[in-house]
């Protein structure tokens, strides 16, 4: 279950050759215009589909270097990770760990475990053999836009505009339910999870929820059943940890103040300081992106047959992107998602395995030929000229590199962009 999986091999290429390789594997060649491209130019009238962008003036916060001690934590984990050659399941799902599973395996994600685990590697490493297990028993990639689409016919979720450091905006609209409790109701709400991650721009991790129980003519009960919000917060805090960047509750019906009221004493501090409840939602999201249903901007109109589509097409895009440059850059594990993304930073190989082998072949290349003519000379004063220069050349290009092989995959991939902590 555990034995030790081959290195993923680093690919010999520079950045000039790596972004040839996303070039050649651009899923966009061929198209007039990219499904973002089209969803950025909005029609006059209503909103009826998603903002590809945030507004210019929201950027994330800047990463935070890591500690010495929490590096070494960190490759702790990766290790362990590049050892997992089998995922378990007792549900019949088990079986060898796949291309989609390595490359969730990102140093952020990484680290986010071990941020949701006070920065403990053993345990942090065993809740992400976890998640991959539930992932797999859930089915989760095995979700289709077509199955989740009667869930989301009366815009009861929908993913629209960004907050002021750049987090995709979830909405839920428990008044506009439309089902009867099913496990589909709990499938939905992960679908639609996967959705506002694919929408996370370079830099930013953490989504902003915003729930508004604001009653319907077809429905005032706008409080979730128990089992479903039960099963709903257990995903939510064990298989998508430090992914919530700030959550706001507004309309709040009596019960589910009530109930807030007796849990928030309970409620860690730094997550405590992420809530917000009834406030003005134009303190942290741009009016220009906010809905006017909670006070901002947009006359957005939720219309199922334009929305749904250009969601998922829209996300479909993103994900084949991110998949083209892991892909090209040598499906590393511990990748950055920040290049993932297309941010402004290179893949594991391209920043690391230039330098390093042509740091460590300068020194043989410099000190071959002059060795050689010393250890010559002495001995041999009246050789003729032909005799020397064959006891003097320089050593051949294969044995020079034979001496100075370029750094292995582990130690590219242990070389990581820094990253911020959050909380959970």
């Amino acid at each position: 279950m555990s034995a030790t999986m081959p290195e993923t091999p680093v690919a010999a290429a520079g950045e000039n050759q790596i972004e040839e390789k996303v070039a050649a594997l651009d899923i966009t060649q061929g198209q007039t215009t990219s499904v973002a491209a089209s969803l950025r130019a909005k029609p006059d009238g209503a909103v009826k589909t998603p903002f590809v962008d945030p507004v210019p003036s929201a950027k994330p916060k800047e990463a935070v270097a890591l500690t010495a001690d929490q590096e070494a934590k960190y490759e702790e984990v990766l290790a362990t990770v590049k050892t997992w050659t089998e995922i378990p399941s007792t549900k019949g799902k088990e079986g060898p760990i796949v291309d989609e599973e390595i490359m969730w395996l990102t140093r952020d994600c990484i680290l986010r475990y071990l941020r949701a685990t006070k920065w403990q590697p053993a345990e942090a490493a065993k809740r992400l053999l976890s998640t991959l297990t539930w992932r797999r028993e859930f089915g989760l990639l095995e979700l289709t836009p077509d199955h989740i689409s009667p869930e989301n016919e009366t815009g009861k979720q929908i993913i629209l505009g960004f907050d002021d450091e750049a987090r995709p905006c979830h909405y839920l609209n428990p008044g506009r339910q439309n089902t009867e409790s099913s496990h589909r109701q709990v499938e939905h709400l992960a679908y639609m999870l996967e959705r506002v991650i694919d929408m996370m721009v370079p830099g930013q991790e953490s989504i902003c929820l915003l729930i508004n129980f604001k009653s319907s003519k077809s429905r005032s009960n706008t409080s979730p059943p128990f089992a479903i919000a039960r099963e709903v917060l257990n995903i939510l805090q064990t298989h998508y940890p430090e992914r919530l960047g700030r959550a706001a509750l507004i309309n709040i019906p009596f019960v589910v103040n009530m109930f807030l009221k007796l849990i928030m004493p309970f409620v860690d501090p730094l997550t405590r300081e992420k809530l917000h409840f009834n406030e003005d939602l134009t303190k942290f999201v741009p009016k220009e992106q906010l809905w006017t249903d909670v006070g901002g901007a947009v006359e957005f109109e939720y219309d199922h047959e334009a929305y749904w589509p250009a969601l998922n097409d829209l996300c479909k895009e993103k994900a084949s992107e991110r998949r083209v440059r892991w892909e090209a850059a040598g499906k590393h594990y511990g990748e950055s998602e920040l290049y993932l993304k297309g941010g402004d930073v290179p893949s594991l190989g391209q920043k690391v395995e230039p330098e390093v082998a042509v740091e460590a072949a300068a020194p043989v290349a410099a000190v071959a030929p002059e060795a050689a003519v010393e250890a010559v000379a002495p001995a041999a004063p009246v050789v003729p000229e032909a005799a020397i220069e064959a006891k003097t050349a320089v050593a051949p290009e294969a044995a020079v590199e034979a001496e100075t092989p370029v750094a292995p995959a582990a130690g590219i991939e242990n070389q990581k962009p820094e990253t911020k902590e959050t909380q959970a």
